[in-house]
């Protein structure tokens, strides 16, 4: 019943009004759509930045780990062996931590990318289709 009502109601208008109410529903639609748009992207921003502070933390815990570290670990490995060779077990593990660090940042980045609003853009296609829907239903 509703339905019939509606048809009524849309033959009963003029065809100004119909592209006036057709125009107040766009302009509502494409503001939905980009307050989408600005929500998706700022998610995706959120990850992307959160990877590059990964980096940074890679190369800052490298630093000082390198730092402090490597002095205590080569004394202690230099009482079993040479002091060079003790130096050099030391640098290939920390070499191992820092590829780690750095990977797992990188898959953060990757996860944020690409910047696209991926749900809006659906919602677009949607809206188009039933925008097309609702003009050919509209015509006699």
């Amino acid at each position: 019943m509703a339905s019939s009502q509606m048809s009524e109601q849309t033959s009963d208008q003029s065809v100004a009004e119909l592209s006036r109410r057709l125009s107040e529903q766009t302009t509502r639609l494409v503001r939905a759509e980009v307050e989408l748009a600005k929500a998706e992207l700022a998610a995706k921003g959120k990850r992307a930045g959160i990877g590059a502070g990964m980096f940074g933390g890679a190369g800052v815990v490298g630093l000082y780990a390198v730092g402090v570290l490597t002095a205590a670990i080569i004394l202690a490995l230099a009482t079993a062996m040479t002091a060079w060779l003790a130096a050099l077990i030391v640098a290939v593990l920390y070499a191992a931590v820092a590829g780690v660090l750095a990977l797992t940042g990188k898959q953060q980045v990757q996860s944020a990318t690409p910047p696209v609003p991926e749900q809006a853009v659906e919602s677009v296609k949607e809206d188009v289709q039933w925008t097309k829907q609702q003009v050919q239903s509209s015509r006699p």
